[in-house]
């Protein structure tokens, strides 16, 4: 709740009158013409502002009756960037945003103590000291001491909360950066990074409570580069982030432009000539509003076209960009009574980081969704579903890899004359009985077992942790199942069978070793006339090469 800021504040009545400074003006000149109604009433409590330039000027702040002898403080929000002096009986109180001497420091504002000898009806006389920089509407209040410090505990509390998340956010998309080599994540940590330091320069948080005094004297250019580099890092975010060169890639160029050309205004900025200088800091704030404009049609073309992140981005980025919309047109002098913008437009940092945080999440999700959709349809057969020959591999190598004291069976099935099939019945119904048979194999065996497709009409199954009994038991089973799908194969009623050779691993045994033991088992089996099951013999060993490959010949013309 944005009562956290000076929305919130329970101030005591006050009556304002200002002017500028003119030459030859003392306190005591400013003060009788205050007295003699020749200064320009206002009311402290809503926003205003003033001119800084020439000379400056004059701000006298009087209490309202009823007077009490109360503790009191004096808060001028939001800090401004340029200096107020008070001036209290002839000794001048310098107050500013880099002050780091003794005496009371406001969080999110410049705060006094007035005085325990100083009446309270005693007018207050300040003078806004010249500044070059833009004059950014104030108010002033005068709160009891009790009510002061609850209000900048509250603001103090709700500030750190802000800052933590973005700073949280930031620092969790650098990490997946890092770990993932996604720069997508780095753009996103540099954004939020700049516009943090933004809300910590206009909000005095890096000063009080930081303590960032290398940052005196240099607030200007340190503020003017990170708004560049804010809208750098968000073009450049965006870019990734909405998938633009799929759902709007005319916008790329100017979006690229816009990035190149605020990286240049820093550039310019930095660089100590004054004609440069003067240049960039002219060309800020228009192309701030190009800029704002671009991303924000940018995003809504994409979400238009489908871009599911870019409706991530319209949310986190459009409250943000009404809050500057509307801080803009308040320093230009509008909506005097919100001056709950500035605390607003720092909680919606921290929602913007937020949003964009979980809508990185959604998009990394997406991307592991379709990463391991694409390696599913890599390792998987299209036709049965089933592992196919490179994924069956991998998987049969990583559990042979993890043991050796354990058993491990190897099954190499072979469809019996699934040629005559496709002679009598065409590929189709081929096709179908693949997949009957693969489901029905896929179903007898266990979770664990690795079971795919070699090929054509080869299926093949390791079975860890089974010993030859066991493994021979469970091939019997995988014939009878086969068979008793009752799959036609020609006009004379034969039925589709499967013959099974069974191999056991032994030491030594690679993945290749132990499929050629297992297929010279299965052609034991085909050559004992099919639709049964052969155990390797140990003490056997395969066939030479070139016997194998006729013998692989002669098996495929009876199939």
């Amino acid at each position: 709740m944005l009562w956290l800021g000076t929305a919130g504040a329970s101030g005591m009545p006050l009556n304002g009158a200002w002017r500028e400074v003119q030459p030859g003006d003392t306190p005591q000149s400013v003060l009788e013409a205050y007295r003699s109604d020749a200064l320009k009433s206002f009311d402290p409590s809503v926003l205003r502002r003033f001119p800084r330039s020439n000379l400056g000027s004059w701000v006298v702040i009087a209490t309202l009756p009823p007077w009490n002898g109360e503790k009191r403080v004096l808060t001028i929000t939001p800090p401004p960037l340029g200096a107020i002096t008070v001036v209290e009986r002839g000794h001048d109180h310098p107050l500013a945003i880099e002050d780091f001497g003794p005496g009371l420091h406001g969080h999110g504002r410049l705060s006094w103590e007035l005085p325990s000898t100083l009446a309270a009806s005693t007018p207050i006389l300040l003078r806004l000291e010249p500044s070059p920089m833009l004059s950014a509407p104030v108010q002033f209040q005068i709160q009891p001491w009790d009510d002061y410090m609850q209000q900048d505990a509250l603001w103090l509390a709700f500030a750190s909360a802000c800052f933590a998340t973005m700073l949280a956010m930031a620092l969790m998309a650098l990490c997946f950066a890092v770990m993932l080599c996604d720069v997508t994540y780095a753009w996103y940590a540099g954004y939020i990074l700049c516009y943090a330091l933004i809300q910590g320069i206009q909000t005095g948080f890096v000063f009080h409570p930081l303590q960032w005094q290398w940052l005196v004297g240099g607030i200007v250019m340190a503020g003017s580069a990170a708004v560049a580099l804010s809208v750098a890092f968000a073009s450049l975010f965006m870019l990734r982030f909405c998938e633009m060169q799929q759902y709007a890639r005319l916008l790329r160029v100017p979006i690229m432009a816009l990035a190149a050309g605020m990286i240049q205004l820093v550039l310019m900025r930095c660089s100590g000539v004054p004609l440069l200088i003067e240049v960039a800091q002219t060309l800020l704030n228009p192309l701030l509003m190009i800029g704002a404009v671009l991303l924000l049609v940018a995003a809504i073309v994409a979400a238009a076209r489908g871009s599911r992140q870019a409706w991530f981005f319209l949310i986190g980025w459009t409250p943000l960009l009404l809050l500057t919309a509307a801080t803009s047109a308040q320093a230009n002098g509008a909506l005097p009574r919100f001056d709950w913008l500035n605390d607003a437009s720092l909680a919606g940092g921290a929602f913007e980081a937020l949003v964009l945080s979980l809508g990185l999440a959604d998009r990394a999700l997406r991307l592991r969704r379709d990463r391991d959709m694409v390696r599913g349809l890599a390792d998987h057969d299209a036709l049965t579903h089933t592992l196919n020959r490179r994924g069956w591999s991998e998987r049969a190598s990583a559990l042979l890899a993890a043991g050796s004291k354990r058993p491990v069976a190897m099954l190499f099935l072979d469809l019996d004359h699934f040629k005559l099939l496709n002679d009598h019945h065409g590929h189709h119904a081929g096709d179908r009985a693949l997949v009957a048979v693969a489901a029905t194999l896929g179903a007898e065996l266990r979770p664990g077992d690795v079971f795919g497709r070699y090929g054509g009409e080869e299926f093949v199954a390791l079975l860890d942790n089974t010993d030859a009994q066991e493994a021979m038991q469970v091939a019997t089973r995988l014939c009878r199942r086969v068979y008793r799908l009752e799959i036609v194969i020609d006009n004379d009623s034969e039925l589709l069978s499967i013959s099974i050779g069974v191999a056991m691993r032994q030491d030594g045994d690679d993945l290749d070793a132990l499929i050629e033991r297992a297929d010279h088992a299965m052609y034991d089996a085909k050559l004992a006339g099919r639709n049964r099951v052969c155990l390797h013999s140990a003490g056997v060993a395969p066939p030479p090469e070139g016997r194998h490959l006729r013998a692989v010949e002669t098996r495929k013309s009876q199939r």
